[in-house]
């Protein structure tokens, strides 16, 4: 069985599925729109010097996220 952790605990070149999203209000609805929503794939493909913010790849698109918003998605580890 795979361990729930949040997104932005994922090591570069890592894939997970999301399994849910904890934040709430617009962040919530903007992180719906980008595509993360259950069941989506995501890969972490790079991290900035300073680990902030983190690219993903996310249903074809890459989309930079900072730790705090990623930190809302829970992911189960592929």
């Amino acid at each position: 069985m795979n361990e729930i952790s949040t997104l932005n605990s994922l090591s570069v070149g890592q894939t997970a599925t999301v399994k849910k999203l904890s934040s709430t209000g617009s962040m919530r609805r903007r992180l719906q729109d980008i595509g993360l929503i259950e069941g989506t794939q995501v890969e972490c493909l790079q991290k900035s010097p300073s680990g902030d913010p983190i690219a993903y790849l996310i249903r074809g698109a890459v989309i930079a996220l900072r730790q705090e918003d990623s930190r809302n998605v829970m992911i189960s580890a592929n």
